[in-house]
């Protein structure tokens, strides 16, 4: 047997070698020891039937000597390859403790965050800076421990929520079910008739004429759905129910305004940070183009914000929760219910990304629900916009949560589901994640992806405002031919919308001002509508001050829908309205449904769903009417329950 060969024993020092071939211990001394094989490639052992060497263990130095260098060892000294050598353990053993460290890091920031907390409720507890970090720590616990409960045991809670569905649905259950749903829809309904009568009709009956443009919706729309006998009245009853207690709890509680209110405040406080670097960037004369310079960068550092938010998770822990509750409530499907609770606090093309999985194989109906929040809300970025033109941060959030209900309900009143639906409960987990990989790419990200949005904001706004001025130019020269003066597209707006102002609750004083407010929004945009809005509240704002200084004696008088005051000779174009009307506004403005936003969404939705164009383009322009219905109803509602404060 020849198992023995020697390998690379000229890589071992000279004694070494020396020591194994003349040896002279007699065990060594075997027939085949003319062809002896002790060493293996990586002189790790030496093994020949019972004869066994233990591993040769070499200096560091003798390897390098030896010619076992790195190629990156190769032109260095003794000093760099020890530091080499020293950078590359502690990194070996960072990715090897990984997870360790992690969490090491963790417990300790957690535990000096929370000692901090504790000192501080110590230190001052009871103004408003105590209550609002108290509430941010429960909801940051909250988010932590509920993104960790999910991520867990979601698999787990999807076969439990799927075995839960499988026992209501079965026979023995049906009835108790079907009892349950219809007691809790007469009880509700009941609350909702008697809270009315109560507090509405006795109180302010001219209020009930909103209830009258409320029915007046429904029926059209149901008398003009594409399958009015597959309309589920379940989905269309809890989605204007649901509107209506979140309108309760807002505008009738004093808890639900405060917090409101509150959040509102924290809105308009963030914003107040733009200017920073609205001051940096663009000098201490910012005020001289102020929509440019003002208006345009709230959109650029809100935008920027809500993708730290998306990049954190918040995002979708919020959207994800208020989609199940949506779904849970209206029976609506997962993918419509994360579009409209997304369109909250995003746009029409952002909302849609995070169902960007569902869109190929969803329904026609689906498809027209999504449109349809979409038309029906604004996007976060663009709130801080509105609220920099002084509209009321307290009413653009709660038009924007009311919304979302209504746009479910008015889009299945509408475009009733009649196909088989391909989502379950399980597929609110299939929320679209940010791509970035740390905060500050996600900021960046963030900033750079709103260029495109304040681009379109000010082209569009320029090139409508041209247009209408154009078109009221050519219209005026018309009506003057034939001795009407004053003949522009607001007048007409103002009497051809204005039974829809009307039966949104306005007072009849004001109703050909909110008309045509509507008819802006509907054939510009909302943007330059809630720009006449903000001069009829800078107008009452102006009167109001004249009548105080003059001590209520100062005379002024309408000329036309124009307000003159007497004394220091200035004009109020447009007018004033009352502060009910001006509310009443916002929430019927608070929404994308104008047919400059068609294109907008088509654009967007055809490119993440190419397979669907055709459907897309045949629905779109019934859920862009949709969507500015839904925000009639929420004006609706809010006209019903609104008390000045």
């Amino acid at each position: 047997m020849s198992g023995i060969q020697l390998t690379h024993i000229k890589n071992l020092p000279e004694t070494v070698q020396h020591g194994l071939q003349h040896h002279e211990n007699p065990s060594f001394m075997t027939d085949d020891y003319e062809n002896p094989s002790f060493i293996t490639e990586n002189n790790h052992k030496v093994e020949n039937n019972s004869v066994h060497f233990e591993q040769v263990k070499l200096d560091p130095e003798v390897q390098m000597e030896n010619g076992h260098i790195s190629e990156e060892e190769k032109d260095l000294n003794r000093c760099q390859r020890g530091v080499l050598r020293l950078q590359t353990g502690c990194y070996d053993f960072i990715k090897a403790k990984k997870r360790t460290i992690k969490y090491i890091i963790i417990i300790i920031l957690v535990a000096a965050y929370f000692a901090y907390f504790g000192y501080a409720m110590y230190y001052r507890f009871g103004d408003e800076g105590s209550h609002r970090l108290l509430g941010f720590t429960v909801f940051a616990v909250v988010l932590i421990i509920g993104k960790f409960f999910f991520k867990r045991y979601e698999k787990k809670l999807d076969t439990f929520s799927e075995s839960v569905g499988r026992t209501m649905r079965s026979k023995h259950l049906t009835r108790a079910r079907l009892f349950a749903r219809w007691f809790l829809k007469v009880g509700v309904f009941i609350f909702l008739v008697v809270y009315i009568i109560l507090d509405v009709a006795i109180e302010k009956p001219k209020n009930l004429v909103s209830v009258a443009g409320l029915a007046l919706y429904i029926i059209i729309f149901y008398f003009t759905s594409t399958n009015p006998a597959k309309v589920n009245w379940h989905t269309i009853f809890w989605g204007f129910a649901v509107q209506y207690i979140f309108a309760l709890i807002i505008l009738r509680t004093q808890w639900g305004y405060d917090i409101f209110n509150w959040l509102g405040d924290r809105v308009t406080e963030l914003l107040e940070y733009t200017m920073a670097g609205v001051v940096f960037v663009f000098g201490d004369l910012w005020f001289q183009h102020f929509f440019a310079f003002k208006v345009l960068s709230i959109v650029v550092f809100f935008a920027t914000f809500i993708n730290i938010l998306y990049f954190l998770g918040v995002m979708q822990f919020v959207i994800r929760h208020l989609g199940r509750f949506l779904c849970f409530c209206m029976d609506t499907t997962p993918a419509e219910s994360i579009s409209a609770a997304g369109n909250i606090f995003l746009g029409t093309i952002e909302s849609p990304l995070m169902i960007r999985p569902f869109l190929p194989n969803m329904t026609r109906s689906e498809l027209h629900a999504v449109m349809t929040a979409g038309f029906a809300s604004i996007a976060g970025s663009v709130l801080g916009a509105y609220i920099g033109f002084g509209v009321s941060a307290t009413h653009l959030l709660a038009a924007s949560v009311m919304s979302a209900p209504a746009s479910l309900a008015i889009s299945k009143l509408t475009y009733p589901e009649t196909e088989p639906v391909k989502t379950s409960s399980k597929d609110f987990s299939r929320m679209e994640k940010s791509e970035e990989r740390n905060l500050i790419e996600s900021a960046s990200v963030g900033a750079t992806a709103s260029v495109k949005l304040i681009s379109a904001i000010a082209v569009n706004v320029l090139a409508f405002l041209a247009l209408l001025d154009f078109v009221n130019a050519t219209l005026i020269w018309f009506g003057d031919r034939v001795g009407l003066p004053n003949f522009s597209f607001e007048f007409i707006c103002s009497y051809v919308l204005y039974p829809v102002a009307y039966f949104m609750g306005t007072a009849p004083e004001d109703s050909r001002k909110v008309a045509s407010l509507v008819g802006i929004k509907t054939f510009t945009n909302e943007f330059i509508a809630y720009g006449v809005l903000r001069d009829l509240i800078s107008n009452r704002h102006k009167l109001e001050n004249y009548t105080t200084f003059f001590n209520g004696t100062g005379p002024w008088s309408w000329q036309g829908d124009n307000i003159v005051l007497g004394l220091t000779n200035d004009t109020l174009k447009g007018g004033v309205m009352s502060i009910r009307s001006e509310v009443i506004a916002t929430y019927a403005l608070c929404g994308f449904a104008n047919f400059g936003s068609i294109g907008i969404t088509l654009g967007g939705m055809g490119s993440l769903a190419p397979n669907r164009k055709k459907e897309l383009s045949a629905m779109v322009l019934r859920s862009m009417i949709a969507g500015n219905v839904s925000t009639f109803l929420t004006a609706c509602i809010a006209s019903l329950l609104y008390k000045e404060r």
